[in-house]
C-alpha cells in the first residue's frame, strides 16, 4: 500500500474507533442516566402515595381508609400517572383497581406478571421482562390496622419505550460522527496527496533518473512543511552527484586527453629503440622524463578532483606573519631569482595553512617559469576591509588581458619566456590555486604589476579565531 492509504487509512481507523468508544459510551451514559430518571420517578410516586395515605380522608365517613384496597383505588381515581406508567393494584393476588391510562399491551391482565407482583414481600424495586417489554417496577404493599386482605399497590414504567429515544440519540450520533468521519477522510485523503506530492515527485524523479542518467532534473518546491525540506535535500543531493559525476568525467577526460600523449611518446620510442647502448640511455631518460610527468599530471588531477570533497580544507588557526615568511623560504628552492618579501600582514585566521601555502607555492612555481635567473619575485601579504591578500609578483612578461580569466582553467599555459628547464608545468598548477581560493570563499586573480609583470592575488575573507586559547594551541602544535 502506498503512503497516502497507510496514513489515511490508519487515520480513519484510530478515529473510527475513539469514535465507536465514544458512541457506546454515550449510550451507557445516557442509559444510566434514564435509569437513574426512572428509578426517581418511581420513588416520587411512592412518596406521593405514602401522603395521600396520610393527609386524605375517605369523603364518606371523614376518617382514614378502612382497608388497603380503597386508600390504592382512592389514590388512583384522583392520581393519573404520564403516558410511560401504569399503576394497578393486587388485593389478594386478584386486580382490584387500574390507573385510567393503560399502555398495551396490558400488564395487570398478565396472570403471570400478577402472579409474580403478588408473591411480592415487602415494598420491592426491580426490573422485569414482561410481554410489554423490559419494564421497572415497584411494589408497595398497604397494611391497615384491622384490614385482613392483603393489598398491594404496583408502580410500572414502561423501560422500552422510553429507551427508545436513548436509542434514537445514539443513531443520530453515530450518522453524523461517522458521516463526519467520512468527509474527514476525503479531506484527508486530498491534504495527504497535496502533502505526500514531493515524495511522489522525488520516487519519479529517482526512476527517470535510474533510466536515463540525466542528474539534471529538480523537484519544484512549494511550502515549509518537513515533506518540502525534504524535497529541498533530494535537490541538494542531487546537486552533489551532478556535481561529483561531473568532476569524475572532467578527471577520466583530462587524464585520457593529457595522459594520451606521454604514453604514445614512451610507446613510440621504446618501439623504434636500437641496440645502441648511447640510444638506450637516450630513450631510457625520455621515458623516465616522461613518466615524472605523468605522475604530476595524475598528481594534480587527483588534486582537483579531492577539491570538491567536503574535506578538502582542514580549518585551523593560521598566523600571517609565519603563512608568509614560510612560503618565501620555501620558494628559495625553485629557482635562482631574487626572492623579496614586499608586505607581512599581522593577525590570525581560520583557514587551512597547508593549502594556502601550496597555492602560494604554485604562484611562485608559476613566476620562476615565466622569469629568468636574476629576475626579482616578491611574495607578499596584507589585510584590507576585512579580507586578506596572498600575492606573488614577478618581473616577467605578464599576462594578456584576454588571458586573464583563461589562464586559470585547466591544461592552459600561456607563454613561457624562463630557461626551457623550467618550463615544464601540467598546466594545473593555476587551476588548483583557484579551487584552493573557491575552498575558502575567496577568489584569485591575475593583474599588471606596476613597472611590469604579472601580479597574482589571492583574496579570501577574514574569519578570526573564535579564542585565543585556541591560538595558543595551534602555534604550539606548529612548533612541535
Amino acid at each position: 500500500m502506498s503512503a497516502r492509504v497507510r496514513i489515511v487509512g490508519w487515520m480513519l481507523l484510530l478515529v473510527g474507533a475513539s469514535l465507536v468508544v465514544s458512541i457506546v459510551g454515550s449510550a451507557v451514559i445516557l442509559s444510566g442516566q434514564l435509569d437513574a430518571r426512572v428509578v426517581a420517578e418511581l420513588r416520587q410516586e411512592a412518596d406521593e402515595f405514602r401522603r395521600f395515605a396520610v393527609t386524605t380522608r375517605d369523603p364518606v365517613t371523614g376518617r382514614r381508609y378502612a382497608t388497603g384496597a380503597g386508600l390504592i383505588a382512592a389514590f388512583l381515581a384522583a392520581h393519573l400517572p404520564s403516558r410511560s406508567m401504569t399503576f394497578f393494584s393486587i388485593v389478594d393476588g386478584r386486580v382490584d383497581r387500574r390507573s385510567l391510562h393503560a399502555p398495551s399491551p396490558r400488564l395487570d391482565r398478565d396472570k403471570a406478571v400478577v402472579a409474580r407482583f403478588a408473591a411480592v414481600r415487602g415494598t420491592q424495586l426491580g426490573w422485569l421482562d414482561s410481554p410489554a417489554g423490559r419494564v421497572r417496577y415497584a411494589v408497595i404493599p398497604v397494611q391497615i390496622s384491622g384490614d385482613p386482605h392483603d393489598a398491594r399497590l404496583v408502580l410500572i414504567s414502561f423501560w422500552n419505550g422510553r429507551h427508545d429515544e436513548v436509542l434514537q440519540a445514539t443513531r443520530v450520533l453515530a450518522l453524523t460522527g461517522f458521516g463526519a468521519l467520512g468527509v474527514a477522510g476525503a479531506i484527508s485523503w486530498s491534504v495527504a496527496g497535496q502533502v505526500l506530492a514531493p515524495i511522489r515527485l522525488v520516487r519519479r524523479t529517482a526512476e527517470r533518473i535510474g533510466e536515463s542518467s540525466d542528474l539534471t532534473r529538480r523537484l519544484e518546491i512549494s511550502g515549509r512543511d518537513d515533506v518540502a525540506a525534504l524535497a529541498r535535500t533530494f535537490n541538494h543531493m542531487l546537486d552533489r552527484l551532478e556535481q561529483a559525476f561531473t568532476v569524475q568525467r572532467q578527471f577520466m577526460n583530462d587524464a585520457g586527453h593529457e595522459l594520451r600523449t606521454p604514453i604514445t611518446v614512451i610507446r613510440g620510442h621504446i618501439e623504434l629503440m636500437g641496440e645502441d647502448p648511447r640510444e638506450r640511455a637516450a630513450v631510457q631518460e625520455l621515458v623516465l622524463d616522461e613518466l615524472d610527468r605523468m605522475g604530476r599530471i595524475v598528481g594534480d588531477l587527483l588534486m582537483l578532483a579531492q577539491a570538491e570533497r567536503p574535506d578538502f580544507l582542514t580549518p585551523e588557526v593560521v598566523n600571517l606573519t609565519d603563512l608568509t615568511v614560510e612560503a618565501l623560504a620555501k620558494a628559495h628552492a625553485l629557482g635562482s631569482r631574487k626572492w623579496r618579501l614586499a608586505s607581512v600582514a599581522e593577525g590570525d585566521i581560520i583557514a587551512d595553512g597547508q593549502r594556502l601555502t601550496q597555492a602560494l607555492m604554485q604562484l611562485a612555481f608559476n613566476a620562476v617559469q615565466h622569469t629568468r635567473d636574476g629576475d626579482r619575485v616578491e611574495i607578499g601579504s596584507a589585510t584590507r576591509d576585512g579580507r586578506v591578500l596572498l600575492w606573488v609578483q614577478d618581473e616577467g612578461p605578464g599576462v594578456e588581458p584576454a588571458d586573464r580569466e583563461r589562464i586559470f582553467e585547466r591544461f592552459t599555459q600561456a607563454g613561457a619566456r624562463g630557461d626551457s628547464s623550467n618550463h615544464n608545468g601540467t598546466g594545473l598548477g593555476l587551476a588548483i590555486v583557484r579551487e584552493i581560493a573557491t575552498a575558502h570563499s575567496g577568489t584569485v586573480r591575475a593583474d599588471a604589476a606596476e613597472g611590469g609583470g604579472a601580479l597574482f592575488v589571492l583574496d579570501i575573507p577574514w574569519v578570526a579565531p573564535a579564542r585565543k586559547s585556541e591560538h595558543r594551541r595551534a602555534r604550539r602544535r606548529r612548533r612541535r
